[in-house]
Order: structure tokens, then sequence, then C-alpha cells
């Protein structure tokens, strides 16, 4: 049992049943016990690990490819350099030691960091010592008057979703409830939702599909301030083109959980629809959804990998091969995990990918 459940139930009993979307919003950021707000959840001590924890060469390779994007639109001056999520500063850490090269990119870039953990910015400043950081809460509060190049791995995921049950033709949303002192999920009463009508084409009685309106206004946000300013976004998570099914998915201590066993105390993630953000950034122009291991191995994964192996030797050596192969290998996160790039009409897309 947690704080939060208590929290939860009395709240449930008092003015009934809440969206699973409200739901993951408690568990996450609730302001004294969620688990963005009170923990570092990476690494092996924590709840799961993020690519850029796992080797130096996948911030490196992001890094260079949104350089040559911002060097292939005249290398615009000052330009946000912006991160949504950024864990503890690993994967912006890395990409700013991998542009050092690259002429007037450091000089002019404005870094940004959208996080609302408390717990974790602490990490970042750590990391990213010696660099001028504005904090904030949301992407709406990026500088919307310059160029925007931007980075997002494993945000999306983290966003509520809005769970949906298709029922003759309608749709039930899927709550979460109480019954016996429990957290229990239900149905809510049937009724249109114009955001699915497109949804009655590919689903059947009994089908189940997210939605997640958040997700949408970011990239709606970060797609517009692209298409007028110039840019480039980089977006990485797991998913695929379209939602469809349960994916709400509970994780701690690096295993699955029932999502509403321990709420507050796991972390919280559903698999990212990425037709919806792609529609959602237009006018931006976005590249083809992209396996991340295709991504990686086509900027030069394998090539930086054989010259990071040359100083290596025993079990170094080995982490660093295994590291190479859970980023690009099709049976780890060379296949889970997805690429989604955004840039301006008339501009080349990122290296590695294609529109």
């Amino acid at each position: 049992m947690t704080a939060l459940r208590d929290i939860l139930i009395a709240r449930i009993a008092q003015s009934g049943p809440i969206s699973v979307a409200d739901y993951m919003a408690d568990c996450l950021l609730h302001p004294e016990h969620g688990y963005y707000t009170t923990r570092d959840p990476l690494g092996a001590a924590g709840d799961f690990i993020t690519a850029p924890e796992i080797s130096q060469m996948f911030g490196e390779l992001l890094g260079l490819c949104l350089a040559q994007c911002w060097l292939d639109q005249g290398a615009p001056a000052p330009f946000a350099l912006a991160e949504l999520g950024p864990g503890r500063g690993t994967l912006m850490a890395d990409l700013l030691r991998a542009t050092r090269a690259v002429p007037g990119f450091h000089a002019g870039l404005r870094l940004h960091l959208v996080e609302r953990s408390p717990v974790l910015r602490k990490a970042q400043q750590a990391r990213l010592a010696g660099w001028d950081i504005a904090f904030h809460d949301n992407a709406a509060a990026l500088p919307a008057d310059l160029p925007l190049v931007l980075v997002a791995n494993e945000f999306f995921d983290a966003l509520p979703v809005r769970q949906f049950q298709r029922d003759a033709d309608g749709w039930r949303e899927r709550l979460v409830g109480a019954a016996g002192g429990a957290l229990r999920f239900g149905l809510g009463p049937r009724g249109p939702q114009p955001a699915l009508a497109h949804r009655l084409e590919d689903t059947r009685d009994g089908d189940l599909v997210e939605l997640c309106p958040g997700a949408q206004a970011i990239a709606g946000e970060i797609g517009a301030q692209i298409a007028a300013r110039g840019g480039a976004a980089l977006i990485v998570d797991y998913g695929d083109w379209r939602s469809q099914g349960d994916t709400l998915q509970a994780l701690r201590g690096h295993a699955p959980q029932d999502p509403l066993a321990q709420p507050g105390a796991a972390d919280l993630t559903a698999h990212v629809d990425f037709e919806a953000l792609a529609h959602a950034a237009a006018p931006a122009v976005h590249s083809r959804l992209t396996p991340q291991g295709v991504f990686l191995e086509r900027i030069g994964i394998t090539q930086r990998a054989r010259a990071l192996a040359a100083g290596l030797a025993g079990d170094a050596l080995e982490q660093h091969i295994a590291a190479h192969r859970r980023l690009t290998h099709a049976g780890e996160m060379g296949s889970l995990f997805k690429i989604l790039s955004l840039h301006p009409t008339g501009a080349a897309p990122p290296p590695g990918l294609n529109t």
C-alpha cells in the first residue's frame, strides 16, 4: 500500500471514478507522493534504464545529427537547444561534448530543459555544471522567437493517456474506481468520441485505443515553432504508427507489475501513437517512422563503437559490445524504439531519416 493509494481511494469515494489519464498524472507528478517528484528512477538502483545511460554513443550521435540539421539550415544563431524530459542530463552532456568542434554551435545555443522533477533537476544541474540552463515545467514555456533544435527521448511515453473501449458504434472510457479497499478498472457510459471517429474504420467491438491529448498539444507547439522559425526535432520512444490495445504498464525494480498495485511507487508509461504526433505537428514536415537500430546504424554507430573499442579490454570491452547490441539489435531496443523527426518545409530531413 502507498499513501497515494489511500488519497486516490478517498477521492474516488467522494467524487467517483477517475480517468486513466488523471490516475497517471497523480501517480507520476503528485506534489508529495508522485513517482517523478520524489526520486531518481534511473539506473541499476532505480526502476528502468534509458539509452543515454547505456552508452555515450547514443547522445553523441543524436547530437551530431541535430548539429548537421542546424548547419544545413545555415547555422542560425541564436537558437534554442532543448530537451524534453532530460533524465539525469546524460544525453545532453554527451550531445554537448560531441558537438564542441561544430563551428558556432556552442556559441549560438541557448540551453533549455523541460523538467518538472526537482530531484532530476538537481542531477541535471550537476551533470551540466558550467552551462547556463533555463528550466521549464512544460514545453509551452520554450522561447517561441528562436529556431528550435530539440530532442525528446522517452518523454512522450510518460504523458497521461485516456483509454477507450469500442462498444457498437460508440466508445466507453476506461476509468479507475475502487472496490473492497482496492483500485479497480471499470468502464464509463457509452458515448461518441469525435477524436476517435476515424478509428471506427480499423477497430471492432471490444477493442481498446488510447488518446494522449497532452502529447498532441506538445507536438503541435514544437511543430509550429520549427515550421515558422526553423530547426529540427528528434523524438525517440517506444510505440508505433497507430495506437491499439492496452499499453499501460508499470515498472518497479526493472520488473513489470500491476499498474494499480502501488500508485506513486512505480513508473507508469504507455506506448506512443506516432501517427497522432506527426499529424499534430503539421505544418512541420515529419520523417518516416524508423526503428532506432536502423537509424543509429545509418548515422554511424558501428564506426563509433569500433573507435571506442580500440581503447578497451576485458570487462569494459564486453560491456561496450553489449551496449552496442542493446541499442541496435532487433531483439532488444533496436526495434522496440522508433525515431520520428520534424523539420521545416524545404529543409533536408535529419541524417539517417527519410520523408
